[in-house]
């Protein structure tokens, strides 16, 4: 029996453009892929180890060509909408009170600071979980293990009795790896609110 529903957020409840924020950044950076400081820069990020100030001077030292602005929204282009019928189910889901709701999200502030400035509901979205967790808050990021034991400690989560929902293989293979119920969801052809659905056997 499930009791705890751990959600992720993008591509559960908000869309993202992974492969087109991809294609912008290398065309705009003039590159054929992301270096390793790149690489280990956007984890510190993730993780809250660096400002907003250090991470887009790290990327205007290394393409003095682009002003910060051009940083800025290369690093947003990957977030899109967020469809409001999904903010519908999770109030559903909050007012009857079958499940603990958890987000456990690998984002950051300049992500987060866009989408508090183009999604207006967001603070009831963010009031709708009994606990909301996000990478650069808590300094620690999935897949990494120490993700996982810090939500079902704080939460005093049975894994067997909960559910985590994410987009990225990687991140719910770490997770089932730790007794964690698992859907790697595939966001070009399911949807979050149809979970009791397809993943029936659970409930």
């Amino acid at each position: 029996m499930i009791k705890t529903i751990i959600f992720d957020f993008g591509d559960v409840f908000i869309n993202l453009d992974k492969k087109g924020a991809m294609a912008n950044a290398l065309n705009l950076f003039g590159i054929e892929e992301f270096d390793q400081d790149m690489i280990a820069t956007n984890i510190k990020f993730e993780v809250g180890s660096i400002s907003n100030f250090e991470f887009i001077s790290f990327y205007k030292n290394k393409f003095p060509f682009l002003n910060e602005a051009e940083i800025i929204d290369a690093w947003n282009f990957i977030l899109k909408d967020f469809p409001m019928y999904r903010f519908e189910f999770l109030k559903t889901l909050r007012k009857e009170q079958k499940h603990r709701l958890i987000l456990l999200s690998n984002t950051n502030t300049l992500h987060i600071d866009w989408v508090k400035a183009n999604v207006p509901f967001y603070e009831s979205f963010k009031n709708s979980f009994d606990a909301f967790y996000l990478s650069q808050e808590i300094h620690l990021r999935k897949p990494d293990t120490d993700t996982f034991d810090f939500v079902l400690t704080e939460n005093k989560i049975n894994p067997n009795e909960c559910l985590f929902i994410d987009d990225t293989k990687e991140n719910t293979d770490a997770a089932e790896s730790m007794g964690l119920n698992v859907w790697n969801i595939d966001e070009t052809k399911e949807d979050v609110v149809d979970v009791f659905t397809i993943k029936k056997e659970l409930f």
